[in-house]
């Protein structure tokens, strides 16, 4: 138990120290356009993640579901995000790794930091894949998200730099908590709370990618408590 956990922020660890290598055998231009181009293929995946959960086909034409459920866990979870402040929290946590290592002078350390813990936190992978090795020690699933991880931090390093190393911490604690907790969470995943899930995690992987494309500052740490509300929407 807790081996894909660890195969995991170790992938993350070696993806980072990769894509730095990477940084500084690239120019500034390639870097700014690179960190574009992760963007767009999170704003897709994003895109593809919800489309897919919310569209069927049914008596020859397109339908779609999940609306209700949307609105409620986004709105309620969003309340509760802003009013525990998340956003603020974990930027408090990313400067104080920063000054504990020293990195006061790199200015995209919390940038790298906060989105890429986002990206390879937030999913129905990193939630199953830790159940399934909690309870009964399979840990495939979480291997595969090993294998996505690394290219995707290896690539963000290359452009953000060392913040995105750090991301391997959340998700030590977030699957670590889960893969513990297996047995009491277990009752809650069902295919239709997997479904919520895996729709509302889409939305906020969209979001990382609107932040990374245009620089904007949608607080999508303050919108998390959105996922937890999709798993016990009826």
């Amino acid at each position: 138990m807790g081996i894909g956990t660890l195969a995991n922020t170790g992938a993350i660890i070696l993806g980072g120290l990769l894509g730095l290598l990477l940084k500084n055998a690239l120019p500034e231009r390639v870097q700014n356009t690179l960190i574009k181009a992760i963007g767009l293929c999170v704003l897709f995946i994003g895109i593809g993640g919800a489309m897919e959960e919310m569209l069927s086909y049914e008596g020859g034409k397109l339908v779609s579901r999940g609306s209700m459920m949307i609105i409620f866990s986004f709105v309620i979870g969003t309340v509760v995000g802003e009013g525990i402040d998340l956003e603020r929290r974990i930027e408090q946590f990313g400067a104080w790794l920063k000054a504990k290592t020293r990195n006061e002078r790199d200015t995209r350390f919390m940038e790298g930091f906060v989105s890429t813990s986002l990206i390879v936190c937030v999913g129905a992978m990193a939630v199953v894949g830790a159940i399934q090795d909690g309870l009964s020690g399979d840990y495939s699933l979480l291997m595969a998200k090993s294998i996505l991880d690394f290219i995707i931090v290896m690539i963000m390093a290359a452009s953000i730099g060392k913040g995105c190393i750090f991301a391997a911490i959340p998700v030590a604690l977030f699957q670590g908590t889960i893969t513990i907790l297996a047995r009491f969470i277990q009752p809650l995943i069902t295919e239709r709370a997997m479904s919520n899930l895996s729709l509302t995690a889409s939305m906020l992987i969209f979001c990382v990618g609107v932040n990374l494309i245009w620089d904007k500052k949608i607080k999508v740490a303050n919108m998390l408590p959105a996922i937890l509300f999709a798993l016990i929407f009826r």
